[in-house]
């Protein structure tokens, strides 16, 4: 069946004009009628939606939190807006529009529902074995729920190969609807090259301040860097959650007067902090999809330290763009950045081979192409080059582990 009419759905309005802005403009193009579904929209973000040629809805759903009355009831009352609307498909992303998504489209009679899987999420996070049996229950709920929706579904897209392959072992996903493209894709005329400070190095960590991206590990090899190296620079951009998964504020102030990182608030653009820095780091052990920021640090000729972790291995070749490091290892960080702080011109050469990545693998347009290939919109097979040789044995050891 042909689309002509799309509804998009998610539970963070501001993630339409951010992250879906290139795409929701293409497909207007195409000569199909959007519809943004979001929760929390404000008169700024429903107005950049309509600029990009979206009618923006409103909808009842949580972002976070597992109610299952509450999630009942919005599932029920999306599909009555669904059944309102009659699109011809409909497209979720986040962990509860993938999956309610596909609920109240399948009871709303949509012909068709595509799903984007942009990372495990916490319900995911650690190894099976490790896990209390509070978390045990989350994550088999969560799976059930997943392996339901997405037999509903006509094909599930996902960014990075091993939450790819962790969905199929678990059977939460079959073989023959799956597609992967990388990342969401970057304007890359936005976040074009920069000549990168040298002196003093800096080395800088743009993130949400969430314990699990790495943040402790950050500042911790900063500290033994800055023993051997006094005049490194650190510094850690993005805003703290209310969340017991976030790093305390207070804690961030604290290191801020300590002087061992300087720590910057959520900012507008980020561009500005990448453009004053050395090196990007993210020593990440979270299910991510594939890290946007290794993405925009690449495209803006930064090398990238990252760890050896589902969604940041994807993102680089070690010793090509930049360095892989075990996740929460230290001392295997700190020195990954005090190889650059010895030869600082591999900063310039990573950062020149981690351009000429970025525009092979997250061109916005290139990903367009192939999120319009998965939806069935254009007769060209979804191209998806591998930025990085086939998952070593040890990686599928990992995967298995973790959907054990």
């Amino acid at each position: 069946m042909q689309i002509k009419t799309l509804a998009i759905i998610t539970s963070q309005a501001f993630s339409l004009a951010n992250f879906r802005g290139p795409l929701i403009r293409d497909l207007a193009a195409h000569g199909i009628r959007v519809y943004a579904l979001a929760p929390d929209y404000c008169d700024k973000v429903r107005a950049a939606v309509q600029a990009l040629g979206a009618e923006p809805v409103d909808i009842s759903l949580s972002n976070t939190g597992m109610n299952p009355l509450r999630d009942l009831y919005d599932t029920w009352a999306l599909a009555r807006c669904l059944k309102r609307l009659r699109p011809d498909a409909t497209f979720g992303y986040f962990i509860k529009p993938v999956i309610y998504g596909a609920f109240a489209s399948h009871l709303a009679g949509v012909p068709r529902h595509f799903s984007m899987v942009e990372g495990r999420g916490y319900a995911f996070e650690g190894r099976a074995k490790t896990l209390g049996w509070r978390r045990k229950l989350i994550r088999h709920g969560v799976a059930a729920l997943y392996r339901r929706a997405l037999a509903l579904t006509e094909r599930t897209i996902f960014l990075n190969r091993d939450d790819m392959l962790f969905f199929q072992l678990s059977r939460m996903v079959t073989n023959d609807r799956v597609a992967r493209i990388h990342g969401i894709g970057l304007d890359l005329d936005h976040f074009a090259p920069a000549a990168p400070q040298l002196t003093p190095l800096r080395f800088v960590m743009v993130s949400r301040m969430l314990k699990a991206k790495g943040v402790y590990e950050f500042v911790e090899a900063a500290r033994l860097v800055k023993a051997r190296v006094p005049e490194a620079r650190f510094r850690l951009v993005g805003g703290a959650d209310a969340t017991s998964r976030s790093v305390p504020r207070r804690q961030l102030e604290a290191w801020h007067e300590e002087g061992v990182v300087e720590w910057v608030d959520r900012v507008h653009d980020v561009r500005d902090w990448l453009a004053d820095a050395s090196v990007y780091v993210l020593p990440s052990w979270y299910g991510e999809g594939v890290p946007r920021g290794n993405q925009e640090a690449m495209a803006m000729a930064r090398p990238v330290i990252t760890t050896d972790w589902v969604g940041c291995r994807d993102t680089v070749v070690h010793g090509h763009n930049g360095l892989l490091v075990p996740p929460r290892d230290v001392p295997a960080l700190a020195e990954a950045m005090l190889s650059y702080v010895h030869a600082p011109e591999l900063i310039v050469q990573h950062g020149r081979n981690g351009r000429l990545m970025a525009q092979n693998l997250y061109d916005v347009r290139q990903t367009n192409a192939r999120i319009f290939s998965a939806l069935g919109l254009v007769r060209e097979p979804l191209l998806c080059a591998d930025p990085v040789p086939p998952m070593p044995a040890r990686h599928k050891a990992t995967v298995r582990d973790i959907s054990a």
